[in-house]
């Protein structure tokens, strides 16, 4: 089974910075895509950002020039930039694994990150 542990999430004033991790463990294909989700409470779960093994990423508008999405496969982990954070931010961050070779799909428990005004 394939686990993923976030870290790095905390409470930051509105204009700072804050870096997450995402590392994986156990069965993972050489060819995947990695990437953060956010949910904040009511609302819809929304792609933040995604970077595959060839290195192409995807930025969800909301976050493009102020988030930067990236990867180090010898460590199994991703990492999230993020700056110039604002408090509509705030939200749970969920690491994900997509192996679309095997069909397989992973999700990690997620962190808190705050933005206040």
């Amino acid at each position: 089974q394939v686990r993923l542990v976030e870290s790095g999430g905390g409470l930051v004033q509105a204009g700072g910075s804050l870096r997450l991790s995402c590392t994986a463990s156990g069965s993972i294909t050489s060819i995947n895509t990695m990437g953060w989700y956010r949910q904040a409470p009511g609302k819809q779960r929304e792609l933040v950002a995604a970077i595959s093994t060839g290195g192409s990423t995807n930025y969800s508008d909301s976050v493009k020039g102020r988030f930067t999405i990236s990867r180090d496969n010898a460590k199994n982990t991703i990492y999230l930039q993020m700056n110039s954070l604002i408090p509509e931010d705030t939200a749970v961050y969920m690491c994900r694994l997509w192996m679309p070779h095997i069909g397989f799909s992973s999700w990690g428990q997620g962190t808190q990150v705050t933005v206040s005004s």
